[in-house]
């Protein structure tokens, strides 16, 4: 079935809420009185990490970890856990070393390219808020009037919708950030700097303006001009790796006792590409906080703290810009009362996790070389590392604001919250819209005036929260902030995330109904299929005449329409499947696709006329309410095709 094709797809692909049992929570420390933190020092961080970090892995079945620390100016500790190679191949297994093992970056790396980026503004190349055109040498898909700046690529608001296709693949020849980048680009789908939807799409084509304007190829720019400045001689965006460096990566895993996964190639390298030591990434991290790191700052003062605060307002965001929003590349991350600047990053394999502490010049980072046996279980280590280290060493610093909102406004406000919403990033163009139909998060009033989340935001649990200031809701008992945009009679985003919101779903595309339609219009074309035989075998052992001539034509197309949208629902099944575990499927294939699925669609005519020729010659009740069903089952097979968009022009993803 299509829809549950879906559901099992997006989860293992980690998009969405996943749909298995949660691992169990991970201990961690208790928080530490108000104010009074643990002291960072080496001797403490190992030690809590010694305690948290070998019996995760172990629960988790994770293979390995890496960590570093930094403060007051300095390296702190870095630590590996685990093993960089199983063994598993026959060859013992290699313990993970932070000064030598390479881990992959994911999205980490785009802290690099947000970098590069701001070094060309400082020296007057590149201008955040010139309409990109101006540096691109080929035209930019665009729905809206609004010019799409490198403010808007960097903090994830120019409107593209997702892309997933040369994402991460095996092959790194031929590799073209050009060419990835002009090749079918997603569609504008929301109006610059209003919503924030995740993209990798932007990071790259800012990458690629550091390219353009530098005349350097990418990779070459932020090896000389940020890796080697920063004193990281061990990281690199080059894909295959440099032949020093092979022996040097750990392995990625699926599971500790699963085989070795073959080294991911990023199809669009400024967003991901990046593979790095734990101890080069502590120098990146004190180079991020202006302290001394390489041979020279990446940043002057002016550009770093431009790059660290908040780069949108209210002037586009609204109320939304009352949450937590994107810097200049960083997500802001704040937790108990500090300012926190940091940025995840995920490959098939690896899982990784930066944050800084700007005002008290600290920062940790974490990567992992597996997913776990669990859906979240790489989400809740590192959530688990960075959420422990806030609390241990820098607890809030007093009592959290109350809620300052009256009752009857909230309530008011949560009733007009009240709904179905699915993610910002999303697909809207083409017929990977159905991947919307799962990952939704249901939006309900609770005790009269509090909002329930089902799921919570980055969560598979629900999350409650009550209204802290208008359009603003607090965690209750958590540290999470959520806000709001709407007008008089409907809410129109939830900016649950920097770089994500939740918008209302359409009344056409809530699962209460597409789901329902594509279910029973599947079950009846698969009994109307199964029936054939079964009928033709009762009439020869019967010994009843064949069908009448009268209708033969209209019964024929009938059952090539039943047979085409089967064959086409397969067919979307096979595909998004392949897509979301982030392999390529050929055009040719999804086109021959849209053709059954469109043969099926035309089959409603002569499935119309098979049912009014079979009320107009009386042909009996079962058979008229056969006709029925099939007329019934391919109109609804037809609508979800056109709702959803598996009939679009467009089948690049």
């Amino acid at each position: 079935m299509l829809a549950t094709a879906v559901v099992l797809a997006v989860s293992a692909a980690g998009c969405g809420t996943p749909q298995q049992k949660p691992a169990p929570p991970i201990d961690a420390p208790a928080a530490p009185a108000s104010g009074a933190g643990t002291a960072l020092t080496g001797a403490d961080v190992n030690a809590w990490l010694d305690g948290l970090i070998p019996a995760a892995l172990d629960r988790s079945d994770i293979a390995g970890a890496t960590i570093a620390v930094v403060d007051d100016g300095k390296i702190i500790t870095t630590r590996g856990y685990g093993y960089a190679d199983t063994g598993e191949g026959g060859d013992g297994a290699v313990p993970v070393d932070p000064d030598r093992h390479l881990f992959r970056m994911g999205s980490v790396s785009k802290l690099v390219t947000a970098t590069a980026v701001l070094q060309l503004v400082q020296s007057g190349k590149l201008d955040l808020d010139a309409d990109v055109k101006t540096y691109l040498d080929f035209d930019l898909p665009r729905r809206y009037e609004r010019a799409v700046t490198l403010r808007h690529l960097l903090t994830h608001t120019a409107g593209f919708e997702e892309r997933i296709a040369g994402l991460i693949g095996t092959d790194a020849s031929g590799l073209d950030l050009r060419r990835a980048l002009v090749t079918d680009p997603p569609e504008q789908i929301f109006e610059p700097g209003t919503v924030p939807a995740y993209s990798n799409y932007s990071n790259a084509l800012a990458g690629y303006i550091v390219e353009r304007v530098s005349g350097t190829r990418f990779e070459e720019y932020v090896q000389r001009n940020i890796l080697d400045r920063a004193g990281m001689p061990s990281s690199t965006f080059a894909q295959p790796l440099p032949t020093a460096l092979r022996d040097r990566m750990s392995n990625g895993y699926d599971t500790s006792t699963g085989p070795a996964a073959p080294f991911e190639v990023v199809g669009i390298a400024p967003a991901g590409a990046l593979s790095a030591p734990a101890t080069d990434m502590a120098r990146f991290m004190l180079a991020q906080l202006g302290e001394p790191a390489g041979f020279a700052p990446l940043l002057d003062q002016p550009t770093r703290e431009l790059m660290q605060r908040p780069a949108l307002d209210a002037t586009s965001l609204g109320t939304l810009a009352d949450a937590p929003r994107m810097d200049l590349g960083f997500f802001t991350e704040d937790r108990n009362g500090h300012r926190i600047l940091g940025h995840g990053g995920d490959t098939n394999y690896f899982h990784s996790h930066l944050q800084i502490y700007p005002d008290d010049r600290a920062g940790i980072f974490v990567s992992l070389n597996s997913n776990g046996s669990g859906a979240l279980d790489s989400h809740e280590i590192r959530q688990s590392v960075v959420n422990g280290f806030a609390d241990r060493y820098f607890p809030a610093r007093g009592d959290q604001p109350r809620a300052g909102v009256d009752r009857n406004t909230a309530a008011e406000h949560a009733a007009l919250a009240a709904g179905t919403y699915e993610s910002s990033r999303t697909v809207r163009s083409n017929f990977l819209t159905v991947i919307g139909l799962v990952g939704r998060t249901t939006v309900s009033v609770a005790d009269g005036d509090r909002l329930l989340l089902e799921p919570g935001p980055l969560s598979d649990s629900p999350a409650l929260y009550e209204e802290v200031s208008p359009w603003v809701w607090r965690e209750v008992g958590g540290k999470r902030t959520i806000a709001m945009r709407a007008t008089d009679d409907r809410v129109e985003a939830i900016s649950v995330d920097p770089a994500l919101a939740l918008l209302p779903v359409a009344p056409a595309r809530a699962s209460t109904v597409a789901i329902p339609v594509l279910v029973l219009s599947t079950v009846v074309l698969l009994l109307t299929v199964l029936s054939w035989p079964v009928g033709a075998i009762v009439r020869r052992r019967l010994g009843r005449a064949p069908r009448e001539r009268a209708g033969r034509t209209a019964r024929i197309l009938s059952r090539v329409a039943v047979a085409g949208t089967l064959l086409a629902f397969a067919g979307w099944v096979l595909s998004i499947s392949s897509i979301m575990s982030l392999q390529d499927v050929p055009g040719a294939g999804l086109r021959t696709i849209q053709v059954l699925q469109l043969v099926g669609l035309l089959g409603v005519l002569p499935a119309a006329v098979r049912l009014v020729d079979d009320v107009r010659r009386h042909v009996g009740w079962r058979r008229i309410t056969g006709s029925g069903l099939i007329l019934f089952a391919l109109v609804g097979a037809g609508w979800f095709a056109v709702e959803f968009h598996l009939l679009a022009p467009s089948i690049s993803y």
